[in-house]
C-alpha cells in the first residue's frame, strides 16, 4: 500500500514539473505572458519629416515581452515610432505629428503598464 502512495506522490511531482518546463520553455505562461519568444518587432520607419521627440518614462516593464509589448502598442500609434530602453525604464517616440500626452496615456492605460511622465525633447 505505501509503494502505492510513493508511486502517486511521485508521479503528480513528475506531472507538476514537467508541465512547469513546458510552461517555461516556449509552451506559454513566460513573464509578464509572452509566449516565450523574446524577438523584437522591427523597428518601425517614419515617411514624413520628424518634428519633435518625447521620452516616456514607463513603470512596470520587467522583461524583453513587456518591452516589444510597449513597443507595439507605441508604434501603432499614427505618426509615431517608438523605441524602448528596458535598462531605464522609457520609451523615446518620434513624431511626426504632435501626439498629446493624453493619446499615450490611453494607449497605455489599456495595460498593465503606468505612463509616469513625459518629457519634451527640442528637436
Amino acid at each position: 500500500m505505501a509503494t502505492y502512495i510513493l508511486g502517486a506522490l511521485l508521479l503528480v511531482g513528475l506531472f507538476f514539473a514537467v508541465r512547469g518546463m513546458v510552461r517555461h520553455f516556449g509552451g506559454g505562461g513566460a513573464c509578464c505572458g509572452g509566449g516565450g519568444s523574446i524577438e523584437g518587432s522591427p523597428k518601425k520607419k517614419l515617411y514624413h519629416d520628424i518634428i519633435g521627440e518625447k521620452v516616456l518614462h514607463i513603470e512596470g516593464m520587467h522583461c524583453d515581452n513587456c518591452k516589444n509589448a510597449v513597443e507595439r502598442m507605441l508604434n501603432g500609434i499614427d505618426g509615431a515610432a517608438a523605441e524602448v530602453d528596458l535598462g531605464k525604464n522609457i520609451a523615446i517616440i518620434q513624431m511626426e505629428r504632435m501626439i498629446p500626452d493624453e493619446e499615450l496615456h490611453a494607449v497605455l492605460d489599456k495595460t498593465e503598464y503606468k505612463l509616469a511622465s513625459v518629457e519634451v525633447r527640442e528637436k
